[in-house]
């Protein structure tokens, strides 16, 4: 039983505001008609995949980073409107953007 279900227990009257079903649409990604590029590079010695072109809000960005960061359960950072990771996780990244609806190119190797 999630918190909305307990919520609905303790208050049967209740219906959500407009300004509820507003924030579930902010927490949403901006899409773009332009792919995100996936790159591949190694820098000292170990490999790094770098996603670049997105053209929406650096907070947008910055969600996107954390996510992956936490699904792939690696290191990695958002640093000059690109998402550094660290690894060589290019198919499984690109395989979770294409699920959200990204657009994603593989460029280099």
């Amino acid at each position: 039983m999630d918190l909305k279900d307990q919520l609905k227990n303790l208050f049967p009257d209740h219906t959500p505001s407009e300004d509820d079903q507003k924030k579930s649409i902010e927490n949403d990604i901006w899409l773009q008609e332009a792919p995100i590029i996936c790159k591949y590079e190694k820098r000292k010695g170990k490999p790094i995949t770098i996603l670049e072109g997105y053209t929406g809000a650096d907070e947008d960005f910055k969600k996107l980073a954390k996510e992956l960061k936490t699904k792939l359960s690696v290191g990695g950072s958002f640093k000059d409107d690109s998402i550094i990771i660290q690894g060589d996780y290019r198919d499984k990244i690109m395989k979770i953007l294409q699920e959200k609806g990204f657009k994603v190119k593989r460029v280099g190797g």
